[in-house]
């Protein structure tokens, strides 16, 4: 298993991938960290026989997610992922979207102990990170450097492979688009984030504008980020 790959010659969607490589008809399906729900809205959305449940510790965004009154399909719970309020055995795909570098470093064996124990025999976890580079993690990192937290998360995932919780299938690499039409964009969607408290001082938001804006084009600031993910099994 390695943390990062180059070059990376793949960019697509996330779901591109998903769907690739899982199978979610009838199944039942965890995701954890579901943030503004995007992906579980798409996960949902498609297919057929899909149940889903979809955790979040951020209070304010979990709030917003228990309004979604057209997802029948998903059942919206606050929890994180080291303390599972699930039986053992009880979902057939665990999918973790760029949210296991976000569990507490102490609580990132726990979290993929119990990713094991809720996963049924055969059953599958994706889980997908950010590599640490490209032009985007440049900006990201000059306020929220999350070089340890991606380390410790993807040592976390090797460490519930050795000690036989779960087992490697794959690993994939591939790159994503992010397109921002405005800093302002940026600043809600990423600054502003309602799971951290990004506090910049009037010199340093200069300073990240002034790379963002490097990247601006007529149709708005475009990267390319690029994603591992991490196929595993029980």
């Amino acid at each position: 298993m390695i943390i990062a790959k180059t070059p990376i010659n793949n960019t697509c969607k996330e779901n591109e991938i998903l769907n690739q490589f899982l199978s979610l008809d009838n199944k039942k399906i965890l995701e954890l960290g579901c943030g503004r729900a995007q992906i579980t809205r798409l996960i949902a959305s498609e297919g057929q026989g899909r149940i889903v449940t979809a955790t979040e510790v951020d209070k304010v965004q979990h709030q917003k997610n228990i309004q979604v009154g057209d997802l029948p399909n998903v059942n919206f719970i606050f929890a994180g992922s080291q303390n599972l309020p699930f039986e053992d055995n009880s979902f057939d795909i665990i999918l973790l979207f760029k949210s296991l570098h976000h569990v507490p470093i102490n609580m990132m064996d726990d979290a993929m102990n119990e990713i094991a124990r809720v996963l049924r025999p055969s059953g599958k976890v994706y889980i997908s990170e950010p590599i640490f580079s490209g032009d985007f993690n440049e900006i990201l990192r000059l306020f929220h450097d999350e070089e340890i937290v991606r380390k410790a998360a993807f040592n976390a995932i090797v460490k519930s492979t050795k000690n036989r919780k779960l087992k490697s299938l794959k690993q994939l690499f591939f790159n994503t688009k992010r397109v921002y039409k405005t800093f302002s964009e940026f600043q809600e969607l990423i600054i502003n984030v309602t799971h951290n408290d990004h506090k910049l001082s009037n010199k340093l938001m200069t300073i990240v504008k002034q790379k963002f804006m490097l990247h601006m084009t007529e149709d708005g600031a475009k990267f390319l980020s690029p994603i591992r993910v991490d196929l595993l099994t029980k």
